[in-house]
């Protein structure tokens, strides 16, 4: 599961990622507003860490800009300001929770759990396309109500598709997704994976085909084909 943490104290956001990969997150870390949108516009994530006091804009412009296009993730608020009219203004921007800093790292993991526990929120949830169902809480998949096992990066494709069921999910979204936005990544790597999950869902049974749309991405739907 990837999270986003939008920081730019260095000390901190390096605190802040290492305690939630030992949590077992996927981590995207990024220091300005400018690059926060960017990646939330590309990338699917479970919940955001939001520093307010970035060097380029006001971390609630990106909160804003996040509830503006209608995305629900959760949004964890990090702040200096602590008086009750600053969280106020974050709460009524469509910040789900409110942290003032300093605050200990176990408190705010927790605060995120409580978050990703919430009904409708990617813990305690799941994904259903015909016989294919994805646990978002245990990341699992099942087809025709048997759990099968699929690589990290598989699974991730998985998940991202499945989020989209009706929508085409650019390449370059697919890639972002499982190789996080930064390092060199191979052409072909996302045909390579997704390639391999089409195939294991064929031969696993899921009534289901990944599409590919040419120079565009990839479309996950119901296979409607009459069966042989």
């Amino acid at each position: 599961m990837r999270l986003l943490v939008v920081e730019d104290n260095v000390e901190l956001s390096n605190l802040l990622a290492n305690g939630l990969r030992r949590a077992g997150y996927e981590i995207d870390v990024f220091a300005t507003a400018a690059e926060a949108d960017a990646a939330l516009t590309t990338t699917s994530y479970a919940a955001v860490v939001l520093d307010l006091g970035l060097p380029d804009a006001d971390g609630l412009s990106v909160l804003r800009s996040l509830r503006h296009r209608k995305d629900s993730v959760p949004v964890l608020v990090l702040t200096a300001r602590g008086g009750v009219q600053d969280r106020v203004a974050g709460l009524r921007s469509g910040a789900d929770d409110y942290l003032v800093k300093p605050f200990a790292f176990e408190e705010l993991l927790a605060r995120l759990e409580a978050q990703l526990r919430r009904p409708g929120q990617q813990l305690g949830s799941s994904l259903r396309l015909a016989n294919l169902e994805f646990d978002l809480r245990q990341r699992q998949a099942t087809i025709a109500g048997r759990p099968e096992v699929f690589s990290s990066r598989e699974t991730a494709v998985l998940e991202l598709l499945m989020r989209s069921v009706g929508r085409v999910v650019p390449k370059k979204q697919v890639e972002d997704h499982i190789f996080g936005l930064s390092g060199e990544v191979a052409s072909n790597a996302v045909e390579v994976y997704v390639h391999r999950l089409r195939r294991q869902l064929s031969e696993k049974g899921a009534a289901v085909t990944i599409h590919t749309i040419r120079g565009i991405g990839y479309l996950i739907a119901e296979d409607r084909r009459d069966p042989v």
